[in-house]
């Protein structure tokens, strides 16, 4: 379901966007710009199922994200519901990244989030990521 304001639903589907570019450049300092400080991202994964502020969100991401050649993100909206200053929103994501050992995987998932505007910005305030798919590839690949 999508609701609320149509100028709030883009500027959080350009939120998203933003937030898979930075992931495909490895673009440190875009990415966290996403965050709230006070961001909860919630990854379901053994040791890493709730990480608190974004200062935690991004020294993670950065050292999981020195272990990739490249990591090919795009976001594709479920839902986005606008009120006031506060969204709800879910996103399917696909990823392709190979690792610096050459393994190649595809990785399918969902985003359930919320987010805050602030100051006139909206801003990932929880991300919650379930994992609905992955594949190892094996062979080699190109670029």
């Amino acid at each position: 379901m999508f609701t609320g304001p149509i100028e709030d639903r883009l500027a959080i589907r350009e939120l998203v966007e933003t937030y898979g570019d930075a992931v495909t450049r490895a673009d440190q300092q875009a990415w966290e710009q996403n965050w709230t400080e006070d961001a909860v991202w919630t990854l379901n994964l053994p040791g890493l199922e709730k990480v608190e502020g974004r200062k935690a969100i991004v020294a993670l991401w950065v050292q999981a994200m020195a272990g990739y050649e490249f990591v090919l993100m795009s976001s594709s909206p479920g839902a986005i519901q606008v009120e006031g200053n506060h969204a709800t929103g879910r996103f399917y994501t696909s990823e392709v990244a190979r690792s610096k050992d050459g393994t190649t995987q595809r990785v399918s998932g969902r985003y359930e989030d919320e987010y805050i505007k602030r100051e006139g910005r909206w801003y990932i305030h929880r991300r919650t990521f379930k994992m609905l798919y992955t594949q190892d590839v094996t062979g080699k690949a190109g670029a």
